[in-house]
């Protein structure tokens, strides 16, 4: 990237800028006449110059030729304009003055406007820039990088950037014309006065600027401290496990009040000397109206100047200091900027960085990889020189199994990178069919060839689109767009041209559905269980999918085989003598199994405001028990499970299962619970806050009467909940519609996950095994009626969380190998991808890929030596170097390395 901040500017925005540089030449004759104007008013149109009397006219408006009196002697009269008396030239001259405000306030819109509009579309530029180049980092320089710094820079480090942009050449030519043109009509009405503004200004722009140096340093000391900040609490959050883990917290702080600290002290001096900066640019700019005051005065006394220069000159100087003062602000903000930049560009311009044309595009991946991979006397050096690979020399056949073994820090993930074309070798070669690696685009690398890592990373998304993630290359089929929605898509593609990004449409499908096998969406899902089963992982997503929901009116077939999956539940319950195991939901009836919300709903609420933790702030649910007198029985309900629990837990330690199983209180809020309490027995309900009253009406919410058993709801509570139901489901429906999806025994509840909409009801407490029993029915259940797949379809719709974190670690292996394995490549290098599995899953996953693959290439580094022997072909890491290369059998016969790596283990 260009390092010097104009030059970027000039070379992306040149157009724009001379655009707006002739408009701002346009409006300084306008604001010229805009000074001139107020010294007519006073001078002819109230004092009356060149009125003789009463009666007496003079010309307004009149246009002469420009420079005819020079050339021609006299001047040329184009327009003889129009004549007025005394008070008609007063409001002819008022109006021209209001003229040319509107003239002056235009041009001042329309430069701020394109200015403004060429800032963001550098800054959009910049942006893409940046994290284009972020793509193409080499990954030994991503291993240095925090996210978290390279997010800032982009996200907040250039924004200031893109304001000064627009402002790069237009600021100076704009306030400087405005300055000039104010200075030179000063000059015209007295040179005096003149001489002095200028004086003055030229001190002004000498010492602030001096001035303002060390601030321009405290700042890049502030960006610098404010960058490695974020870059820490990015740490934090990544290593929450281990700070825990090791009671390192308070040590977090120690450093995090350091950093904020160091970051304070930056600040305030840089508040200190702005403000004294501030301070003395003010007084030069109050100097200058005391010297017109004062010797204006007397120049006007004394007869040199008249009364209408003197209020123009300062009505002109008024507007001086403005213009100056920003002047002085923007060459400050240059200097700023440039620091700024210059710290991005220099985060982004690593020593090494692919070449954007091998991420092209319009880059083919040719045909089927063929041959023979070799690799050459390759060597590979880290960041400080220090040798991971040493002449590694051997080749393979791009469609052998091959086995890559060798102790810890031998190499032999480096030779998985290689492989994959994730690392360039410092020397050396590494050729797959004929071809450097190297200079293989990334069509080919990244589609051809596939590499999965120890640590598979997933994007915030679902199960689906991480699955697909592998196969969107590029727009296979673009959108189609009609009326209003082409228009604003013609509008976005031609904003994206002029700011130097991709006019590559999201909205369009990008799933190369033909490299995984299937000839569109139609048969894509078939393919995504076929492989969810080849690496095991069906029965999660299937559990995912009973947690889920659908639309029934999307998806009305599977709604429909959901109903009578639940029938056909209480039927088979019945038949095995099981129906007492689960407590089904009856309109007229208290489900003593189910929480008292879920009674008083008797629904799903599709509003966060009317679930357990909201309801206490509700509305409707406030009136619906002041109604029915349940608010004061509620809280005291709540004061009995408070005060049972301080009882039983008084003598607990912190973390007791006893804490989870009736999920009341937690061991934090008890000694909050414990005083709350106090107070209530001493003083009784009335001493209580609002918020008080409310944590204690929230603590019945979760109250499961089958399962704590603390006798709190009688047949008359359950009577009186009943009328409550009945009374908050008229509301709701009265007062909104939709909030709750209501359960009807014949009927879908979108709202609720195919789990509960099955069971309708709740299982019951106290039955052994109860869980297990009715989950194997459902499962056997749904099985029979071929309704597996579609669960399996509906749990691919699962959010897996930032990185995947809401999967385990096993699971995400398991996800990205199903996604490797969808792509068909060529090439699979799996880097001990499978070692966080027990030795019988990563046995039978290993054997299941072997025979999945067995025309197609595998390089698979193992952690377990004895696992080789399913492969084709041995490669022996030791030290960075390959000291063995061959088949199981034979090296297994000889006093071999691999022999005593098989032995280690």
């Amino acid at each position: 990237m260009e390092r010097n901040l104009f030059k970027y500017v000039w070379m992306y925005s040149r157009k724009e800028q001379i655009s707006i540089l002739f408009l701002v030449l346009a409006s300084l004759p306008f604001y010229f006449l805009s000074l001139n104007v107020p010294k007519s008013i006073i001078n002819t149109g109230i004092q009356g110059d060149g009125f003789d009397g009463p009666g007496s006219t003079q010309p307004f408006f009149t246009i002469e030729l420009p420079g005819s009196e020079w050339l021609f002697g006299e001047a040329i009269i184009l327009f003889d304009g129009f004549m007025f008396e005394q008070q008609g030239m007063l409001l002819a001259l008022s109006f021209l003055f209001l003229v040319l405000v509107l003239i002056n306030g235009l041009f001042k819109r329309d430069i701020n406007t394109r200015k403004g509009r060429t800032g963001e579309r550098m800054l959009r530029r910049m942006r893409y820039q940046l994290a284009d180049r972020i793509l193409r980092f080499p990954l030994l320089h991503m291993r240095r990088v925090k996210q978290s710094e390279m997010a800032t820079m982009i996200k907040d480090e250039v924004e200031p950037l893109g304001g000064f942009i627009g402002d790069a050449f237009v600021q100076p030519a704009y306030l400087g014309g405005q300055a000039i043109t104010a200075m030179v009509f000063i000059m015209v009405q007295s040179i005096w006065l003149g001489s002095i503004a200028a004086a003055i200004v030229l001190v002004q722009a000498f010492i602030i600027p001096k001035l303002r140096r060390r601030i321009l340093v405290l700042g890049r000391e502030r960006q610098l401290t404010a960058r490695a900040l974020a870059g820490r609490i990015g740490e934090l959050v990544d290593g929450s496990t281990e700070i825990q883990a090791h009671d390192t917290s308070n040590l977090e702080r120690a450093d995090m009040s350091e950093r904020l600290g160091k970051i304070y002290y930056i600040r305030y001096e840089i508040f200190r000397r702005k403000f004294s900066v501030k301070f003395l640019n003010n007084l030069l700019a109050q100097l200058t109206p005391f010297v017109f005051y004062a010797g204006g005065g007397l120049l006007a006394i004394y007869g040199h100047l008249d009364i209408g220069a003197l209020v123009a000159v300062i009505a002109a100087y008024k507007d001086l200091p403005g213009p100056i003062k920003e002047l002085i602000d923007w060459d400050q903000q240059r200097a700023d900027v440039q620091i700024k930049y210059d710290q991005v560009i220099e985060q982004f311009q690593p020593a090494t960085i692919l070449d954007p044309e091998l991420q092209d595009i319009e880059n083919d991946p040719g045909g089927p990889l063929e041959g023979e991979i070799v690799i050459t006397a390759v060597s590979l050096l880290d960041d400080n020189d220090f040798k991971l690979l040493d002449g590694v020399t051997f080749s393979i056949g791009v469609g052998e199994h091959v086995a890559v073994v060798g102790p810890s820090g031998s190499g032999k993930e480096q030779i998985a990178y290689l492989l994959s074309g994730l690392v360039h070798p410092t020397s050396g070669s590494v050729r797959i069919s004929g071809r450097d690696v190297e200079a293989l685009p990334s069509a080919v690398s990244g589609r051809r060839i596939t590499y999965i890592g120890q640590d598979c990373y997933h994007f915030a998304t679902s199960v689906c689109e991480n699955l697909l993630y592998g196969l969107k290359h590029r727009p296979m089929t673009e959108s189609h767009y009609e009326g209003e929605a082409k228009a604003r898509r013609s509008v976005e593609i031609a904003e994206a041209m002029l700011s130097g990004n991709p006019n590559f449409d999201l909205t369009a499908d990008w799933v190369d559905y033909a490299a995984a096998g299937a000839t569109g969406p139609d048969d894509i899902t078939a393919r995504l269980i076929e492989m969810l089963c080849l690496v095991e992982l069906e029965e999660d997503v299937y559990r995912f999918g009973l947690t889920g929901t659908i639309d029934p009116e999307e998806n009305p077939e599977a709604a429909a085989a959901i109903l009578k999956a639940r029938k056909m539940l209480v039927d088979r319950l019945e038949d095995e003598g099981a129906g007492d195991l689960v407590v089904r939901f009856h309109d007229g009836e208290y489900n003593a199994h189910a929480t008292l919300v879920e009674n008083l709903l008797f629904g799903t609420p599709t509003r966060r405001s009317l679930r357990s933790e909201n309801l206490a702030d509700n509305v409707l649910f406030h009136r619906v028990l002041d109604n029915l007198d349940l608010t004061d029985d509620l809280i005291k309900m709540g004061v009995s499970i408070a005060r049972t629990m301080v009882e039983i837990f008084a003598d607990l330690p912190p973390g007791h299962p006893f804490f989870e199983q009736f999920s009341f209180i937690s061991d934090d809020d008890l000694p909050e619970f414990r005083t709350l309490l106090q107070r209530y027995d001493t003083s009784g309900p009335q001493v209580l806050s609002e918020d008080e009253q409310k944590r204690l009406l929230t603590l019945p919410f979760n109250y499961v009467e089958a399962r704590h058993r603390m006798g709190l709801i009688d047949k008359a509570m359950e009577e009186r909940l009943l009328a409550a139901r009945r009374n908050f489901r008229e509301m709701l429906e009265s007062e909104a519609p939709g909030a709750v999806e209501f359960y009807h025994a014949d009927e879908y509840n979108a709202a609720a996950d195919l789990q509960d909409n099955i069971l309708f009801g709740r299982v019951a407490y106290g039955k052994a095994q109860a869980s297990e029993i009715i989950g194997r029915a459902i499962t056997e259940m749904l099985d029979s009626m071929g309704l597996r797949d579609t669960v399996i379809q509906i749990g691919l719709d699962y959010e897996v969380g930032v990185g995947g974190k809401r999967l385990s670690s096993v699971q995400r292996q398991k996800l990205g190998l199903a996604r490797a394995l969808l792509k068909r490549p060529d090439l699979l290098v799996v880097d001990e991808a499978v070692a966080v599995m027990d030795g019988a899953t990563q046995q039978r996953l290993l054997q299941k890929i072997i025979e999945h693959r067995p025309d197609s290439g595998i390089v698979w580094t193992l952690q377990r030596p004895s696992l080789a022997s399913k492969f084709q072909k041995i490669v022996v890491m030791q030290g960075g170097r390959a000291v063995e290369y061959g088949t199981f059998d034979n090296l297994k016969t000889t006093d071999s390395a691999l022999n005593k790596l098989m032995a280690a283990e």
